[in-house]
């Protein structure tokens, strides 16, 4: 008896381990069949993919665009002679501060008479702007021609520069006359006025070389003298292009254009997409108004459709 519990029991309870360690790998490793879901012809899939939709609410669309821009220093004004003679008195030299008008030489003009003799006329060379005197050549005894440039005067006022994409010339509904900016690390932000926006002209080269200029805008103006600024600080332009409130709004991820004209989908009866007119008023760069195509409520897809895109995409670069 004592044999049959040391040796015969371990063995039996052995055979019992590796039984059940067989099943349950079986079981893991290679399920009933039986039991597995055949797809056949019948068969159908329980997924199905949806485009989000969303219904046309009501908003606010605020229209400011901001613009990276820096201050810069008015640039230098040309010293211009306007009389033709032989310059006899300098009176400033160079990094010298002026006044507008102030004299800077004078000019004598030796006119010739009938009776072999001489009399003198007599201009001067004034200073254009009020500022430094960055450059001059001037000497007593020079000779000057009308129109000869002899210097220039830097004035000590400032602009902030910027520029403007194509693009976004659409999102200003109105040729804009002020702006408000902030100088980074500066003061308060200010109102700048008389604002100016200006477009190279088409087929000029932006330089010496045969490349096109750049079509994009360039948007300044004057720094007030009471603000204090540096050359090469950075700043933000922000233009306030309207505001339009309690407009129907939608996201620009669902509309083809930006500007006037535009196509929204819709869903169809059999739940496709279908092609919107509408148009298309203010626009903050995330939503955009539409006037008219559209009522509150009314479902639309928040996303252009794929081969929608693909088909705006090749005609864009058709047409470029």
């Amino acid at each position: 008896m004592a044999v049959f519990r040391r040796v015969i029991l371990p063995v039996v309870w052995l055979v019992i381990g590796v039984v059940a360690a067989a099943a349950l790998a079986k079981l893991a490793f290679f399920p009933d069949q039986s039991e597995a879901p055949v797809m056949g012809a019948g068969a159908e899939p329980t997924g199905a993919l949806f485009e989000p939709q969303l219904a046309v609410e009501r908003g606010t669309i605020r229209n400011d665009l901001e613009l990276k821009a820096t201050v810069a220093g008015d640039p230098a004004v040309a010293i211009t002679a306007y009389k033709a003679g032989t310059v006899v008195d300098v009176f400033a030299g160079k990094g010298q501060q002026v006044a507008a008008g102030a004299i800077i030489a004078s000019v004598r003009e030796q006119i010739p008479q009938e009776d072999g003799s001489t009399f003198d006329l007599w201009s001067e060379i004034i200073a254009p702007g009020t500022g430094t005197l960055s450059d001059l050549s001037l000497a007593s005894g020079q000779a000057v021609a009308p129109g000869d440039t002899v210097g220039a005067v830097a004035p000590a006022t400032f602009r902030i520069q910027g520029s403007i994409a194509p693009e976004d010339r659409y999102r200003l509904t109105a040729e804009p006359k002020e702006a408000t900016i902030q100088i980074a690390g500066g003061p308060a932000p200010f109102t700048c006025t008389g604002l100016v926006l200006e477009t190279p002209l088409a087929g000029l080269p932006a330089d010496d070389s045969a490349a096109p200029s750049s079509p994009t805008t360039t948007v300044r103006c004057p720094v007030p003298a009471d603000v204090r600024v540096f050359p090469g600080l950075s700043a933000t332009i922000t233009i306030a292009g309207g505001i339009a409130e309690d407009v129907l709004v939608v996201p620009m991820t669902a509309v083809i254009g930006t500007a006037e004209a535009g196509v929204v989908f819709v869903p169809g009866p059999d739940g496709m997409p279908e092609e919107r007119e509408v148009v298309l008023g203010l626009n903050d760069g995330k939503s955009i108004e539409v006037r008219e195509g559209l009522e509150e409520g009314e479902t639309i897809f928040e996303f252009v459709p794929a081969a929608a895109q693909a088909e705006e995409q090749t005609s864009a670069e058709a047409q470029g």
